[in-house]
Parts: C-alpha cells; sequence; structure tokens
C-alpha cells in the first residue's frame, strides 16, 4: 500500500504556495491605465531606436482618439496576459489528467493485458479532472461574462463590428458555450468517478460483473470523448482566433496533450518504482510507455506538418495570417517547440534499447512536457496578448501552482487504495508480461 510521502506533500504544496504568489504578482503588477501603458511603451522605445522611431512617427501622424484606441489595445493585451499565463496552464494540466483516463479507457475497451498494473496509477492520476474542471470552468465564466478579454466574440462590442463572428454567434454565444462546456466536463467526471467505484468493487469483491461494467462504460466513454474533445477545442482555444479555423484542429489539441498523458504516467511509474512500489512493473511495461510516447510523438508531427503545410500551401489570408504572425512574433517558441516535440523525442526513443532505460524516458519526457506546454501556450497567447508576450513570472508560477495540485491530488488518490487492481481477469498477464 502506497503512502503519500511527506516530502512529496511538502514539494507539492511549495509549489502551490509560490505558484499563488507568482500568479498574484501577475496580476497585480499589470497595468491598470492606459497612461501605465504609454509609459511602458515609452521605456520599450529608448531600448530600441526602430522602436523610438515607430513610437514617434505614430505620434506624430495619428490622430489622437487613434492613439487612444492604439493604448487601449495594447492595455488590454497586458491586462491579458495574466489571465492568458493562467488558462493556459489550467487547461493544459486538465487536459492531461483527461488524457491519462481516455488512456486508460482505451485500454480497458481493448482488453489490453500488458497495463493493468498500470492502472491504478492511472486512476489516482486522473482524480485531478475534478478540481481541475471546477476550477477550469469558473476561470470560462468569468472569461466571457466580462472579467477579461480572452474570448473577443464574447465581447458584444466587438461583435456589432466583425461581421464574420456575427456569422457565428449561433454556435459562438455565451450560454451555449458555457452548457456545452458543463456538458464535456460532467461527462468526462462522471466516467471516471465511475471507472474508479466499478474499480474499487472488482478488487474488494472478485465480481467480474464489475469488469464487464468497466468495459461497456469505456466503450461509451470513448465514442462520447471523440466528439467531446474535439468541440471542446473549438470552444476552449480555437474560437480565441475567432476568424481563424482548422478541420482538424481537434485531433491536432489531442495528440499534443495525450502524448502528455501518457508521459506524466511514465514518470509516476518510474517515482512509484524508485519509491519500492509495483516491483512487479518491468522493463516491457517501461517499454511500452516509452513505444507511446515515441509514436504519438510522430502522429503529433504529421498533425502540425499537415495543418501547417496546407494552410501555407494554400495561402488563403484569414488561414496563413494565423502561422505568419507566430513565426513572426513568436519564432523562438514556434520553432523551439518543434525541436522539443519532434526532434529530440525521435533522437532519444528511436532506439527500442533506449526505450527501457528511466533516465533516457526522463529526458524525453521533459522535452515532451516542456514542449507540448509551448504548443498550447502558442495555440492560446497570440489571440489574447498579441507581440506583448514574454514566458515570466505569471507563466511559469501558473504552471507550478497547477502542477503541485495535480501532484497532490493525483498521488493522494494513489494512497487510497492498493497499487495492484486485485481479482482484475488480465492482471496476471500484466504481471508476468515480457516484449
Amino acid at each position: 500500500m502506497y503512502t503519500l510521502s511527506k516530502n512529496l506533500k511538502t514539494f507539492a504544496l511549495v509549489l502551490m504556495v509560490l505558484g499563488l504568489i507568482g500568479i498574484a504578482y501577475g496580476f497585480l503588477s499589470a497595468p491598470k491605465t492606459t497612461a501605465e501603458v504609454e509609459q511602458i511603451l515609452t521605456e520599450q522605445a529608448h531600448h530600441s531606436d526602430d522602436a523610438h522611431e515607430q513610437s514617434s512617427h505614430a505620434v506624430s501622424e495619428a490622430d489622437h482618439a487613434a492613439h487612444e484606441q492604439h493604448l487601449e489595445h495594447v492595455l488590454n493585451q497586458l491586462q491579458n496576459k495574466p489571465w492568458t499565463a493562467v488558462y493556459t496552464a489550467c487547461i493544459f494540466v486538465m487536459l492531461v489528467s483527461l488524457g491519462i483516463l481516455t488512456f486508460q479507457a482505451i485500454n480497458q475497451a481493448a482488453s489490453a493485458g500488458w497495463s493493468p498494473i498500470l492502472f491504478r496509477v492511472m486512476e489516482g492520476l486522473s482524480a485531478y479532472l475534478l478540481p481541475g474542471s471546477i476550477i477550469f470552468f469558473i476561470i470560462l465564466v468569468i472569461s466571457v461574462m466580462g472579467g477579461n478579454h480572452l474570448f473577443i466574440w464574447a465581447d458584444p462590442e466587438v461583435v456589432a463590428n466583425d461581421v464574420i463572428i456575427q456569422g457565428k454567434t449561433a454556435y459562438l454565444n455565451v450560454p451555449f458555450f458555457l452548457i456545452r462546456a458543463a456538458i464535456y466536463l460532467v461527462g468526462w467526471n462522471l466516467y471516471a468517478i465511475y471507472l474508479r467505484k466499478q474499480s474499487l468493487g472488482l478488487s474488494q469483491t472478485g465480481d467480474l460483473s464489475y469488469h464487464k461494467r468497466i468495459f461497456k462504460a469505456s466503450a461509451a466513454f470513448l465514442v462520447f470523448f471523440i466528439v467531446s474533445e474535439s468541440m471542446a477545442s473549438w470552444d476552449w482555444i480555437m474560437s480565441i482566433d475567432t476568424h481563424w479555423y482548422s478541420t482538424l484542429f481537434g485531433w491536432y489539441v489531442f495528440a499534443s496533450f495525450f502524448v502528455t498523458a501518457i508521459t506524466t504516467i511514465a514518470f509516476a511509474t518510474l517515482y512509484l518504482k524508485s519509491k519500492g512500489h509495483l516491483e512487479l512493473v518491468n522493463n516491457s511495461h517501461i517499454h511500452d510507455l516509452a513505444k507511446f510516447m515515441f509514436g504519438l510523438s510522430i502522429f503529433w508531427t504529421y498533425l502540425w506538418f499537415s495543418q501547417f503545410m496546407l494552410q501555407w500551401y494554400s495561402n488563403i489570408p484569414e488561414e496563413v495570417t494565423y502561422f505568419i504572425f507566430r513565426i513572426q512574433e513568436y519564432n523562438l517558441p514556434f520553432f523551439g517547440m518543434l525541436l522539443l516535440n519532434f526532434a529530440l523525442p525521435l533522437i532519444l526513443l528511436i532506439n527500442s534499447d533506449f526505450k527501457r532505460l528511466g533516465w533516457v524516458v526522463v529526458m524525453a519526457g521533459t522535452c515532451i512536457i516542456i514542449g507540448h506546454y509551448l504548443d498550447f501556450f502558442l495555440m492560446i497567447a497570440p489571440g489574447t496578448v498579441g507581440g506583448s508576450w514574454f514566458i515570466g513570472v505569471p507563466e511559469i508560477a501558473s504552471l507550478m501552482f497547477f502542477i503541485g495540485l495535480f501532484i497532490y491530488v493525483g498521488f493522494s488518490a494513489i494512497a487510497k487504495a492498493p497499487l495492484e487492481v486485485e481479482n482484475h481477469p488480465l492482471m496476471e498477464e500484466s504481471k508476468h508480461y515480457h516484449y
């Protein structure tokens, strides 16, 4: 029976406390008036001759109203910055927990023989989905009710002057948006709660009817997940860039958080094994997790290239602008993400023997987690903060807080039940799995 160690608990709490302090700093340091914005822009201009020339040109040739409008626009972007940091970290960590739940559902529905020994780890880590969903839904409500400017389609003034957004109001309106979000989140959490209950029932009684219920519920959940995840991706991420759309965006977002989810399972498994638990987890189990990390990294790259190449080649202004802005204004994270999400996992995990080495899996996994956080940041930040971006205290602190909460909730849930799912019909096959 695993017990949450004092060191891990303290580590998680420290992350949360430091994260909250950093988040508070981000909101308190954000400018409150256009006068503060003008001062910031003036200070930036002094550090760049080009910027100074552009600033002087704007002041001398643009009328006062246009200048005030520009300052208001930059003010909205800078005020969005701490909100963007919190939103990005919140949705990223929540979707990782959803990915862990989905990975278990796939293994349950497929009656996979290698993975039952890891089911308790997956159940525990996916327990974060409930508190993560509550926090995320609160942020959504604040965002669309005028608490920030993350979703421009929720601003009546913007909609009144934008013909394209007006054509999407049947779908992009606040009541329908929040109803959809509630359906997605409630549906995912109901399955997570049901799965945990049936799994504990199977261990306690040995009644195989619990296993049959898990199989049926997992198959039904995957059907619901396929539809709801795609729509959630449109709602929560793609609608931030309201004019732009991609027909494979749902798959792209799925690949990003799903590979991160499996990486997280691998990290938790290696940690527990290093502490003397999961004795029957062998190199073949680690090898299979690493295979999924490798294969899904290639799958993500395929989707990224398909989305990028087709839109870039067609060169339709409303499509290609999405990538032009990111390449020009987010050059370092844009190409750095490709290195972390494709090149390094490919190099580190392409050799079959490397997939059995814990330290190699940790190196590749670290690249994957950082790279896919950058991927989410690149999907969200350009539409909310524009060119006024910088990965600083609010972004790092937000990630620290939600990772700390994930560790605390996930490992607390793991500690509430034996690490082995007793009476599972495929457990013996999993215990003696060798590849």
